[in-house]
């Protein structure tokens, strides 16, 4: 057990330093590395009163990657990221180009990524990239968030790695001479 745990820790502690999250530079510019701070065990704590603080939060977001990394499913959360910045392009070219990328590696059968969604839904998609618009993902995304929710969000509440985040940190006490 006690090595699983530090396997989980080594996992995120790596997965912190080499995420490639939106702050990393892609196009060569030199930016600021992203650091992370590890949360207080009270803002910890409340990643579990609702799923979208543990997603507002930057180590929570990664805290939960690397737990979803952990059970093979890091899928779900790669699409939904994927999604959220699709929504935020505003170019047609970058949104095309992005609504193929997101196809190609979440959708269609056999995608190297592909995400755990109903036939019908794959099809709405497939149907929806012909023209596409900020929309064309949502049901899937609303899909997928709900798995997440509703399945590994909880487990991660569960987990020995949050839990210990959420653990306020002991004082030693040494004795006292008399």
């Amino acid at each position: 057990m006690w090595k699983r745990l530090k396997d989980w820790k080594t996992r995120l502690s790596y997965f912190l330093q080499n995420s490639s999250s939106p702050g990393k530079p892609k196009n060569g510019k030199k930016s600021k590395q992203q650091t992370f701070i590890k949360p207080s065990p009270e803002e910890a704590q409340l990643w579990s009163e609702a799923f979208d603080e543990l997603l507002a939060s930057k180590y929570g977001l990664a805290a939960f990657r690397a737990f979803l990394k952990s059970e093979f499913c890091e899928e779900n959360i790669e699409f939904w990221l994927a999604c959220e910045d699709f929504k935020k392009t505003k170019s047609p070219q970058k949104l095309s180009s992005k609504a193929r990328k997101i196809y190609t590696d979440f959708i269609e059968k056999e995608a190297p990524k592909e995400i755990n969604i109903d036939f019908q839904t794959k099809t709405l998609i497939a149907q929806n990239i012909q023209e596409v618009t900020s929309g064309c993902f949502t049901t899937a995304q609303k899909r997928v968030y709900s798995l997440m929710e509703n399945n590994s969000y909880p487990r991660f509440l569960e987990s020995e790695f949050y839990q210990d985040l959420c653990k306020k940190p002991q004082i030693a006490t040494e004795p006292h001479a008399t």
